[in-house]
């Protein structure tokens, strides 16, 4: 059973040779085929190339692409889409004038959604986290991570988790799971955060390992949050389990989140919004993704990660979304691909690379997701009609995606 792809206009990202993820210059190169077909058997890229060179063979479906262009899904590396409830009190609290920093100290915050979470049951806590699962596909997203942390407890990071678990099991899309129980203190803790440290550690990682529930971990490294020798203890406590780091760090202030990320050997250091000289120099020449959430900045009207400096710098980067009830109540990765053409100066090829394959790599997928390449999965974006791929982030507020297909099967 193959599908053909015929009279593509354009199609984007091309890769003939395996690339992990790209750096630097690297990131302004796009490679495409203009007037293109592509072929899909058994859920992967099978073939590809110019039309003229299009097989003739039978096919069991034949998409007529004209004017339309085809690109791989967006890859999401930094999500917290299964949460419970909304907070959008706070939205109108900072419309008044709070900072974050104060709605949290307020009990407002994470510790808001935990609360909400943990009162949750297992069951709608899924059927809340499946909506916007479903709605994420939609806007194109075909490859995404999701992390725990608004649980802080063990019964409620778990029920997170299981409900992250369940979401791969019943979606097509590739899921990665993340224990992020070092997100916030929890008010149990509120004057020994050293005692949750060694909870997490000793009583709530074991169980999260022994029943496989997450690949990656992460700690909010942050002033007011977790230090970083508490980073540096809870990512040596999960590297003995084999999880493989993340860290949320630089969001607000730069202390040094980065040096541990990188001395943990992290796949991903995400936000970045605030950056020293001395943070771009330990990331040259590392395997260590940085991600930009450029969706958060603009909610929380905090800076832009120095996107253009960093790549500019020789730097690789990726663009996520950080979906979550406080600070990116949305998503929508045609948002965050606009948003960094329009408010960090990254050229389109620039975004649509760190939105695909460095977004992949930031989630271990490169090898499966992320670009147009022979046997990776047949995860792609159909547009609509449209002039060029420019239009994607020029025209920011319409969904130019007609249909996305995961596994080569057609979603919406």
């Amino acid at each position: 059973m193959a599908t053909l792809f015929k009279n593509i206009k354009e199609l984007i990202q091309v890769r003939t040779e395996p690339v992990s993820f790209l750096s630097g210059k690297e990131m302004k190169i796009l490679p495409t085929i203009k007037d293109a077909f592509l072929v899909v058997e058994k859920g992967l890229i099978s073939d590809f190339g110019a039309m003229q060179d299009c097989p003739t063979s039978d096919f069991s479906e034949v998409v007529d692409a004209t004017g339309k262009m085809i690109l791989p899904s967006w890859c999401d590396s930094h999500t917290h889409i299964v949460y419970a409830g909304n907070r959008e009190g706070e939205f109108v609290d900072r419309i008044n004038g709070m900072s974050y920093e104060e709605i949290a100290n307020n009990g407002g915050g994470i510790l808001n959604s935990a609360k909400t979470l943990q009162s949750a049951s297992e069951e709608d806590l899924y059927n809340q986290s499946k909506v916007r699962l479903e709605e994420v596909m939609l806007l194109g997203t075909g490859a995404v991570e999701i992390k725990s942390g608004y649980g802080l407890t063990l019964e409620a990071e778990l029920k997170m988790l299981r409900v992250i678990k369940r979401l791969k099991e019943n979606y097509p899309v590739e899921i990665k799971a993340t224990f992020l129980g070092a997100h916030a203190v929890p008010t149990k803790y509120k004057d020994n955060k050293e005692g949750y440290v060694d909870e997490l550690i000793n009583e709530i990682l074991p169980k999260v390992a022994e029943q496989k529930l997450a690949e990656y971990i992460d700690v909010f490294c942050e002033t007011g949050y977790f230090s970083v020798a508490d980073t540096e203890r809870i990512l040596a406590a999960g590297q003995k389990y084999g999880l493989v780091a993340k860290i949320h760090v630089n969001q607000f202030t730069s202390i040094g989140g980065i040096q541990a990320g990188v001395k943990y050997n992290a796949l991903s250091v995400d936000h970045l919004e605030e950056m020293r000289e001395e943070d771009f120099e330990v990331l040259k020449n590392t395997k260590t993704m940085p991600v930009a959430v450029p969706s958060c900045s603009f909610f929380l009207g905090i800076p832009y990660t120095p996107a253009r400096k960093m790549i500019d710098a020789g730097l690789p980067l990726a663009l996520a979304t950080d979906y979550n009830p406080g600070s990116t109540p949305s998503g929508n990765m045609n948002f965050v691909v606009s948003t960094a053409c329009i408010k960090m100066k990254m050229t389109p090829e620039e975004a649509f690379n760190a939105a695909t394959i460095n977004g992949a790599y930031a989630m271990g997928l490169e090898k499966k997701v992320g670009s147009i390449t022979k046997g990776k999965l047949a995860n792609l974006i159909l547009t609509k009609p449209i002039n060029s791929y420019g239009f994607i982030p020029y025209s920011f507020g319409t969904n130019h995606i007609e249909s996305l297909y995961v596994k080569g099967e057609k979603i919406g």
